[in-house]
């Protein structure tokens, strides 16, 4: 056991403390994962059997490098070792188990398409429009259900509205056929356990028999199923030990529950806590600062970090101009720093709040030649979503396209099949003519249905219109226009899957930067901007040692550490999100994910907002992060004392008098401000609904909450309206954007 002398005292007296309950409580950096290793070979070294442990992660990669390291310390003793992910080792205990709960061994596992072409099927045989009713957004919700423990029967009481009165009649025929099929899907590998335990007292307590001693990473991320799962395994034996940080929960929209980690106490009242406070991985500096802006959650376990690193630099304010000299800054820090302390491109990575603000990242590093590589997702104009827009577009400049016609002709879906595709495309060829071409003559084409010629030529018509409309609409105006009738961004919003939410991010994003290349560029033209884009998909020379800037999310940088780490669009309505203004428990988690980025960093932290950022096809003038605020002055020093040249009052969200306001002074607390009227405008102008409005009027909005219609103007298609909102005062909005609902 002189492994053990390895640790410091506090990490020694949380592995020594074998029996009953335990909670380690290990801030960033403080060798958590270390600790777990070390303790599962300390329980085997002291004469547990490997048998009768459980040891549970987040990541079978976590698992693998623990694993071998076990064995490393104690030898062939860890054998018999459970180590792996909960879906893994809880599959691997249903394979045994699945005939008490009516499955066989040989269950099938769905995966996510699996699921959704199941579920694709329920609803065309129950007559549940897939154009209508997403597969993938009933997917979703059908997983968050799982989640939460909520099953068909409880669903269908608990519906709100039409579509989940519809994803309650698929679920619960979903959940008939999985078992029919001998299937189960991901979340079912944590529900069927539960139900086996349930339902078969003898096998629980077998199990509780077996898995004496159980072991958790992250126990902070996880969902309602798994913390039932664990009470209920560990409730004979209590020795449960449960390593995790609360304020590194940034999980929620996953369906993780803090309050799994923040009420382990009331759970199990006579638990040890063990606090790893000793960080090992970042300056005095940036802990101190990282510490000050966590400790404005309410929700929390009370800890102090410190570290015997040196102090180190102070954290860089990086003010840009807008997304572009973001990017621009983040790459010129790099290379400086390249040149003057010899690092390596490695060293550094670039977080964001989205992957849209990739995009404007990339093209500065590209342009610079600093190589890089995205973790998490594929470059921004390599992503589907992009792709789709880009082929339209490029169809607008050069219709004979054939590639960029057959990979948009059925989307979104226009009831253009293969069979259709194949009778088009041999026209085509026998006319020697393009697809496009082709297109106009398929009324004289054999074996076409009426349906597919009337689709075709609809297709033909919109690109037509929009080739027409090119010489007259600048660049941006036409990709909005082109956008909004084909209804890509309402697909994507109705979805209201995080994927989907991502993916409607990016597309803006686009729309974004074709309006500010049009803007900004002498020759700022559709077939400019395509030229561009082309060559940027066609350089793919970075170097193949991995010597490059790493960009992410900050969502993907949990576990990872370096050098240098640059957090960048640190503004109000972007990071903290805008859904966060007036959701307190969603606010909380935003700063975590700050928390989480800046002690990524070992020696240095830079953080960036820009004064004018492109949102949606517009320029906007968000307010810097509040979380700058939170930040002590000492600890910061500002890239030059820039000034603002103007900026959006926090309550009216109208611009003022231009004045000079320096960077120091501009960073405080505010409310949402004119960026958050950008929301709700989805360039969407087809004709809708509007409410009957009238002054004194009490509404609803999705962002802003309650408030009070004070002044209307226009009419139509064309109101506006002022109104008074209880939590972010007034706010000009135009009505037919705004989704309001009168109270």
């Amino acid at each position: 056991m002189s492994f053990v002398n390895e640790l410091n005292k506090v990490q020694q007296e949380s592995v020594k403390s074998a029996e009953g309950p335990v909670m380690i409580v290990a801030g960033a950096g403080s060798g958590k994962t270390r600790v777990l290793t070390y303790r599962v070979a300390y329980l085997i070294s002291i004469g547990v059997s490997a048998y009768q442990i459980l040891a549970l992660t987040f990541t079978n990669k976590a698992a693998e490098e623990m694993k071998k390291r076990i064995n490393h310390l104690v030898g062939e003793k860890c054998a018999k070792l459970w180590m792996g992910t909960f879906h893994s080792m809880f599959a691997r205990l249903l394979r045994q188990e699945a005939e008490s709960i009516g499955y066989d061994r040989n269950f099938t596992i769905y995966d996510t398409d699996d699921s959704q072409n199941l579920i694709k099927n329920i609803q065309h045989n129950l007559n549940i429009p897939t154009q209508t009713i997403k597969p993938t957004a009933v997917r979703s919700r059908i997983s968050g259900a799982k989640n939460k423990l909520i099953i068909p029967s409880e669903f269908s009481s608990l519906a709100k509205d039409f579509f989940e009165e519809k994803v309650a009649i698929i679920y619960a025929e979903y959940q008939k056929i999985l078992k029919k099929n001998n299937a189960m899907d991901f979340d079912d590998l944590l529900l069927n356990p539960i139900e086996l335990f349930e339902r078969h007292p003898k096998i629980l307590n077998k199990y509780q028999d077996r898995f004496r001693f159980i072991l958790v990473d992250e126990y902070q991320d996880t969902n309602r199923a798994q913390y039932k799962l664990l009470k209920m395994l560990a409730q004979k034996y209590r020795n449960i030990c449960v390593v995790g940080d609360d304020a590194q929960s940034i999980y929620g929209f996953r369906g993780a529950e803090i309050k799994n980690i923040l009420d382990f106490e009331k759970d199990f009242p006579e638990c040890k806590i063990f606090r790893l406070e000793q960080n090992y991985r970042s300056t005095k500096s940036i802990l101190t600062a990282a510490d000050q802006v966590i400790k404005n959650n309410l929700n929390r376990i009370d800890k102090n970090l410190w570290t015997n690193n040196p102090s180190g630099d102070q954290i860089t304010v990086l003010t840009a101009e807008d997304e572009k000299d973001e990017g621009n800054r983040v790459a010129t820090q790099i290379k400086v720093a390249v040149a003057s302390k010899k690092l390596d491109f490695k060293n550094f990575t670039v977080l964001y709040r989205t992957n849209a603000q990739s995009r404007s990242i990339e093209d500065s590093l590209r342009k610079n030649s600093i190589p890089y590589v995205i973790v998490g997702g594929v470059e921004f104009y390599k992503r589907k979503e992009i792709k789709d827009v880009l082929a339209y577009l490029r169809l607008l400049v050069n219709p004979k396209d054939d590639v960029s016609f057959r990979r948009v002709v059925n989307y979104p879906v226009r009831g253009i099949g293969n069979t259709s595709m194949e009778y088009l495309e041999k026209y085509s060829q026998k006319m020697k003519c393009s697809l496009f071409e082709a297109a106009s003559m398929c009324d004289q084409i054999p074996g076409l249905s009426k349906r597919a010629v009337e689709n075709i030529k609809a297709f033909r018509k919109l690109l037509t219109k929009y080739i027409k409309l090119k010489a007259e609409l600048s660049a941006g105006e036409l990709s909005r226009a082109l956008v909004d009738e084909l209804g890509i961004l309402r697909e994507f919003k109705e979805e209201g899957t995080i994927d989907s939410l991502s993916r409607w991010e990016n597309v803006y994003e686009l729309l974004s930067g074709i309006t500010e290349y049009a803007a900004e560029m002498e020759n700022g033209s559709l077939e400019a901007f395509l030229q561009e884009v082309a060559l940027v998909a066609d350089i793919d020379r970075w170097d193949d040692s991995h010597n490059a800037v790493t960009l992410m999310t900050l969502h993907s940088a949990k576990g990872l550490e370096f050098n240098t780490v640059f957090i960048t669009g640190l503004e109000e309505g972007l990071f903290p999100i805008f859904s966060s203004f007036l959701v307190q428990n969603e606010l909380e988690e935003e700063r975590r994910l700050f928390y989480v980025g800046m002690t990524r960093a070992k020696e240095k932290l830079y953080l960036c907002y820009a004064i004018r950022r492109y949102r949606f096809g517009e320029a906007t003038y968000p307010t810097p992060s509040r979380f700058l605020k939170e930040i002590n002055e000492e600890l910061l020093e500002y890239d030059g004392n820039r000034e603002i040249p103007r900026y959006y009052e926090s309550t009216t969200g109208t611009m003022m008098q231009s004045r000079p306001v320096s960077v120091k002074r501009n960073i405080q607390k505010r409310t949402a401000g004119k960026y958050l009227e950008q929301i709700s405008h989805d360039y969407e102008n087809e004709s809708q609904v509007i409410p009957e409005l009238r002054v004194g009027t009490q509404v609803t909005h999705e962002i802003f909450g309650r408030g009070r219609i004070v002044n209307l103007s226009g009419k139509g298609q064309d109101l506006k309206a002022v109104i008074d909102f209880e939590f972010v005062g007034r706010k000009n909005i135009m009505v037919k954007y705004a989704s309001l609902r009168i109270i």
